[in-house]
Parts: C-alpha cells; structure tokens; sequence
C-alpha cells in the first residue's frame, strides 16, 4: 500500500462517512483499500469482481468528488479488484525501473498542472509572476537569484512548477532541479559519510544542475550542516551563471538561525513577496478553478465564498471542492446556502494571527502541563492525550505540512502525526474531549 495514497484516502474517508448511511459506508466504502497512485490517478482496489461493478455503479460520482476535496493534484479515480493487483503491482514496477533515472534527476517532479496560463494574476502577486516568467525567459541572466516570499497557501508553489514547465518548453537542453528544502536534508542526511563517496555523489548532482529551484528555504533554520551544502552549492551555481530560485514564508532578512553570508546571497539578485489577494482576484481564482473543473458557478455564489475566507488560496480552493461535492449530491446548483453549509466545517483561521506557539501554550494551560513535556519525547497518559489534542487543534486551525507539525513535536514522523490528528477527530463525540478541543480553541482566539 503505498502511503500517500492512503493518507488521501484516509482524508476521502473522513468525507464520505458524513455523507453517506452507516450500512453503505460499512459495507461498500470501508472495505476498499488505497493501493497507489499511477499517472495522476488514484487507484483503489475492492475485495471482488462483484464489489468492483457495485462501487463504480453507484459511489464513482461521490469518490471523485471526495477525492476533488482531498488532492486537487489527482485526474481521477481508478477501481480495480484483487484480482486484478497482481498485475498492477508489475506494471507498477516495470514503470519504477524505467523512470528512475528521471527521477533521481528531478527529485520533485515539476507538475504540470502548475503554470504561467492557469495562475491569475492580481495586484497582490504581479511583481512574483513578471520576475518568474523573466527568469523562466533567460535563465542565470536576470534576477538571480529570485527569492520569492510570502503565506502559506498564496501560490509560490505554483509559481515555481509553473518557471519548470515554461523551462521544459522553451530550454529542453536545460537540467532543472526543484526540491523542496525537506526532501534536500533528507538526501544530505543519506548520503554524507556513506562509503564510496557518497556525499560526492550528492554534491554532484545538484552542483550540475542548470537550474536549481528549492521550495520553503525557511526549514534550513537551525540546520549547520545543511546551511554550509546550500551555501557552497549556491557559490558554485551562481559564479556558473546557473539560476536559482528560492521560496520561503519569510523575507531573507527574518529566517532565524542561517549563515548571515548564506543570508545576503539571497538577498543578491531580487525578492518578491505574494500578498493575500484583494476580493476582485480571489473572485478571479474561484473562477478560474471552477472553469478547470468544468463546473458553471454564480458571480453571486462566487463573491461570498471570495468574502468568507480572504488569506489563503488553498482554503479558498478547499471551500469551493466542498461546495462543488455537496452540489453534486443534491444535483442542484451551487447556491450562497451550500456555501454556508460547507462553512461549517471550517474553523475561523483568524486571518494568520494565530501561530503553532499560541496553540501550544493553550493546550499547556488547559492541561496544566509544562511546553517541554507537551512537545518532548514522554508518552504517559497525562502528557499523551493534550499532545494528540494540540496536534489535532493545529491541524484544524493552521495549514502546515505534517512533517513541519513533527518537528515541533520532537521531531516526529508524518504517519505519527496523522495518527494523533485522527484519533482526536475519531474521539469528538466524546464531550470532554470536544470541551477541551473548545477550550484550546477559545484560549487562542481570545489571546
């Protein structure tokens, strides 16, 4: 089972429960099992032939839309039954073998769904996107490096797959490199002091690079040995007249904790911040996304979901999914009362001012437990379950990787944080964990 999969499908789960009846769930939804993830598509595996024809009968449309709502990355949904696995899993395999050495050349793949022609363009991000395309134009030749900055889910992402793809048409020749800041430690980690001149290996695949392009930069803080490798690879490039394009959630001058010379090479060539998008373009992206999915919404309609939720694009999207899901299970037209159906489930993000730290001094408060405790490495029951709660009323309130979320707490792994996040959201109907879910809650909007 591969884990990304079922990590998606565990979200597609949480979905579908609310939507359909117990026996249903139970008997047609539960039982299927995510298998992998093949050329953009989902697929899922069913117990029988018999299982296969009733699931894409009667539940495909609702899948898809639970799938739409979880990953707006994925194409569609394929089902297969256990008699068909076998052959999957070699097909699997032989695509594996063949794709390798692409991908140890691209150790983030560029998406192509992510470019200059689907991104919309306001006065919030103009200055981001006319310094990417004049990158993606002439490479090493202007604006290098480009640093480009600002909150989670505004588009720095999109912006650098889409300087990826313009590069793949208009400089084939070219070797680009985009890694997120996560996946280049971990490589370091792996390949420094392996025998046989492994951490050469590493330093000669990204110093080859004509392109190199490292999402969230901010994560290096604190870390000595990564912030020496970005700080020699960066040298090598630039005298090369190679690009490099950086992003993070922070200008250069407030990542904490990084070599000061490391900190002026970003400040070198030009540094562009994405701000939240006023109304007109939020309305614009709606639109654009709406178009995308083939789908015929109301300016009305649209205006009030660009009203309700103002700082982040990926919630914006997250809202619209749902509004499309519950639109496709009543067959009715988006309407402004779907939308405050969907609302429900999204708590009030207080427009970024509520960090990770707030919440964990709510939940130390609540409990009556001192922070190193909470976010430390001991596992008695008074310390475990306001951990899994904190995880949980962090998940709910701020949009961070799982991953960041693990460093906070001792640096734990992903699964083990997407384990606490669902035992709390499979415990709410209990009322004293719900209280002090609540409780957490009102502590950090009062703060």
């Amino acid at each position: 089972m591969n884990n990304e999969a079922k990590e998606i499908w565990d979200q597609m789960l949480s979905v579908m429960e609310t939507e359909l009846s117990i026996l249903d769930y139970d008997v047609w939804i539960k039982p299927i099992e995510p298998l992998c993830i093949r050329d953009g598509k989902l697929v899922l595996l069913t117990a029988s032939e018999w299982a296969k024809s009733i699931v894409r009968g009667r539940y495909a449309p609702l899948i898809k839309a639970a799938m739409n709502s979880a990953n707006d990355l994925l194409t569609d949904v394929e089902i297969i039954s256990k008699d068909e696995k076998d052959r999957y899993f070699e097909a699997e395999e032989k695509f594996e073998i063949k794709e390798q050495p692409i991908v140890q050349n691209e150790p983030m793949s560029v998406n192509p769904r992510y470019n200059f022609e689907n991104f919309v363009v306001g006065k919030s991000n103009q200055l981001a996107v006319a310094a990417a395309r004049a990158v993606a134009d002439e490479p090493g030749l202007r604006y290098n490096p480009l640093f480009i900055y600002g909150g989670a889910g505004l588009g720095k992402t999109h912006l650098m797959h889409a300087i990826g793809n313009s590069l793949r048409v208009s400089h084939p020749h070219l070797k680009v490199l985009l890694v997120s800041s996560e996946k280049f430690v971990n490589e370091l980690v792996k390949h420094i002091g392996v025998k046989g001149g492994g951490g050469s290996a590493f330093r000669d695949k990204y110093r080859s690079a004509d392109v190199l392009m490292v999402d969230d930069i901010q994560f290096i803080s604190g870390k000595t040995a990564t912030t020496e490798e970005i700080f020699h690879t960066f040298n090598e490039l630039y005298d090369a007249n190679k690009q490099l394009v950086f992003t993070s959630d922070r200008a250069p001058k407030d990542i904490p904790d990084i070599d000061e010379r490391l900190r002026s090479r970003f400040e070198w060539g030009f540094t562009a911040d994405i701000q939240p998008p006023d109304l007109e373009t939020r309305i614009a992206i709606l639109r654009k996304k709406a178009q995308i999915q083939k789908y015929n919404i109301s300016m009305e309609v649209l205006a009030y979901m660009a009203e309700c939720i103002s700082s982040n694009v990926r919630e914006m999207e997250g809202l619209l999914n749902k509004v499309i899901l519950l639109s496709q299970l009543n067959e009715t037209q988006p309407s402004i009362e779907m939308c405050k159906e969907a609302l429900k489930d999204y708590s009030q993000k207080n427009d970024g001012e509520v960090t990770a730290d707030d919440i964990i001094d709510a939940t130390c408060k609540c409990f009556s437990v001192k922070r190193e405790d909470l976010i430390g490495k001991r596992k008695t029951r008074e310390i475990v379950e306001p951990r899994q709660i904190c995880i949980y009323v962090i998940t709910e309130l701020l949009d961070l990787p799982l991953s960041t979320i693990g460093n906070m707490f001792g640096g734990r792994d992903h699964t083990t944080i997407m384990y606490a996040r669902d035992k709390v959201a499979q415990s709410l109907s209990d009322s004293r964990v719900k209280d002090n879910v609540d409780n957490i809650k009102n502590m950090v909007y009062k703060k």
